[in-house]
């Protein structure tokens, strides 16, 4: 690498950078779409590649009006989904008819030191064949045998609730293991995931 120059505050004529310097760009490794699945599962792939992983959530729509959508994360390849984590919840409601809105921690959808799955955005929207949400979920070095894992959601949703809402839900957290976890699991409270696309990222 040959630095030539600073000025003005900026770097000029880098001619390259090793490849162990962290560039932040995504690379995609898989794809999964919803089809009436009872759960979408990412059980290869989540290794010591990448210091992070980022899961974006496309037009997931649930076959269930009122349902949760959920994730858990497992350290034995996908045998069991029983990490213990604990996590914070809190996000802001806005309705269509403008007659509503709030922001504020939600204890009842956080968890301390369960092993229970995490609700990443509560009471969706199924009835309407529109509804659905967006958003993405980041864990941070997850094959990590030394430290616990961190984890960052932002998901916006359409909430049922008879008057129609927006929903921004901002959830973080840490699967309390040392073990790496290696596998993760998406799925509704209740019935299937309907339709939509799950993409999954590493970062470099």
């Amino acid at each position: 690498m040959a630095l030539i120059s600073v000025s003005n505050n900026a770097l000029q004529n880098i001619t390259a950078v090793p490849a162990s310097v962290p560039s932040g760009a995504l690379v995609l490794l898989s794809t999964q779409t919803a089809s009436s699945s009872a759960s979408l599962s990412f059980t290869s792939g989540i290794d010591s590649t990448y210091d992070s992983y980022v899961f974006k959530f496309i037009n997931i729509h649930p076959s269930t009006n009122g349902a949760n959508f959920t994730f858990n994360m497992s350290t034995d390849g996908g045998s069991n989904y029983n990490v213990t984590k604990t996590t914070t919840y809190f996000m802001a409601i806005h309705t269509e008819a403008d007659d509503f809105a709030v922001i504020g921690y939600r204890d009842d959808y956080d968890i301390a030191q369960g092993t229970g799955f995490q609700i990443l955005a509560r009471s969706l929207e199924g009835t309407d064949a529109d509804g659905n949400l967006g958003g993405s979920l980041q864990i941070f070095n997850p094959s990590s045998s030394t430290y616990v894992k961190h984890f960052i959601a932002r998901i916006n949703s359409q909430e049922t609730s008879g008057a129609g809402a927006s929903e921004d839900n901002n959830i973080a957290g840490y699967a309390n293991t040392t073990s790496p976890v290696n596998a993760i699991r998406f799925q509704m409270s209740s019935g299937n995931i309907d339709d939509g696309i799950i993409k999954m990222y590493g970062v470099k």
